[in-house]
């Protein structure tokens, strides 16, 4: 009894180990995941006036301004106050934030602006007025 319990053990610990190895992943692969994340997110943004981005590099520079030129590569970033352009390549990026409504959620903010102020006129309204 004692050795089949043993040999189960060391079975489920060398499956263990097994699906350990082949889970991990190596750092090239790690940084390749992350920048084709923060190139879908740049992506999504898209270059504009609109499209402001926060970004932290991985030297510890930390940029912000608005995307002027997005690239397959690279894209440009362009702060507001200084008008200095800055390009980086989407490896470099550790943490990037934007801001940049989709027209849905333009439209989502509209409506339920527009149902509160139909609401208060309706509760204002129904209330009878005295002099």
């Amino acid at each position: 009894m004692y050795k089949k319990i043993l040999s189960v053990t060391l079975v489920f610990a060398l499956l263990n180990v097994c699906a350990l190895t082949v889970a991990a992943k190596t750092p090239a692969e790690k940084l390749a995941e992350r920048a084709a994340k923060v190139k879908r997110a740049v992506l999504k943004l898209g270059a504009g006036e609109k499209s402001f981005v926060k970004l932290k590099l991985s030297d510890g520079t930390k940029l912000e301004g608005r995307l002027s030129a997005v690239g397959d590569e690279s894209f440009t970033v362009t702060n507001v106050k200084t008008g200095a352009a800055t390009v980086v390549a989407y490896p470099q990026v550790v943490k990037a934030q934007g801001n940049n409504l989709s027209t849905g959620a333009k439209i989502a903010i509209s409506v339920g602006i527009l149902v509160a102020v139909l609401l208060i006129l309706y509760v204002v309204a129904d209330k009878p007025f005295e002099d």
